[in-house]
């Protein structure tokens, strides 16, 4: 057969990756399916937190005095009527919405019912002027205030603010157990926020849950998605011209 007739063949190819691309590929693979299913791990249980969150606000709003206030389930609507105390706020700073920064008002309410206090969140507040703080007026009186019970606050990384003296106070993060020892009188281990239409508030547009079981769900889609480029980058890096068979023609 002529050099021309073998060039006009198509060539033949065989499958034999390189022990590199074999020691890649097994090592990169199972971490990229593994992540697809910790993503859809993950998305199942905002699946299960957020049913349990909807199952806690349908249910109607309860006063405090009825319950067992040191568990109260995170969520629950609750009836509060007493009165803000004026004298200890704090602003949980960091707090943005739209991209404006701001704060969240926490301030302790004192049932009048149940006497016990706890730290409610009043919502948020701007604050363009760093310089100054924001000015918190609080409604004075008798007031009945709808709130839901929320989950322990959770201790991770927070930006730092500086300390203020006097009140109100800005802090980075809540601190239940050291904002009771200001008072000097106990709080209840968890606090509540208002609820819209509540008396009290300021802007009360709560952010949902910090990541959803559909975004969740997305991610995993996407490492799915990688492992099988990655699979067919190993199918196509690991072929080779087969060049024993245009060997052997060549001898024909």
């Amino acid at each position: 057969m002529s050099h021309s007739q073998i060039d006009a063949m198509p060539r033949q190819h065989r499958f034999a990756p390189g022990w590199p691309l074999w020691v890649f590929t097994l090592a990169l693979l199972p971490v990229l399916i593994g992540l697809g299913f910790w993503q859809l791990e993950r998305a199942e249980e905002k699946r299960e937190l957020q049913a349990q969150i909807d199952q806690q606000r349908s249910l109607p709003a309860t006063p405090l005095a009825e319950l067992d206030a040191t568990t109260i389930a995170a969520w629950r609507p609750l009836l509060l009527t007493g009165a803000l105390d004026t004298r200890y706020i704090w602003l949980l700073d960091n707090r943005t919405r739209d991209g404006r920064p701001g704060v969240e008002v926490l301030q302790v309410f004192h049932d009048h019912a149940s006497d016990r206090r706890l730290l409610v969140n009043r919502g948020w507040l701007p604050w363009p002027d760093r310089r100054q703080l924001p000015a918190v007026p609080t409604p004075q009186g008798n007031l009945q205030l709808q709130v839901e019970a929320l989950p322990a606050p959770e201790q991770g990384f927070t930006l730092h603010s500086a300390p203020t003296a006097g009140w109100p106070k800005v802090v980075g993060r809540i601190d239940l157990p050291a904002f009771a020892a200001h008072t000097g009188a106990p709080l209840l281990p968890w606090m509540a926020r208002l609820r819209a239409g509540s008396q009290g508030g300021f802007q009360l547009n709560w952010p949902g849950l910090p990541m959803t079981a559909s975004k969740h769900t997305g991610y995993a889609v996407q490492w799915f998605a990688l492992a099988a480029a990655l699979l067919i980058l190993f199918i196509w890096a690991g072929l080779r011209p087969d060049s024993r068979g245009n060997d052997n023609d060549e001898h024909d």
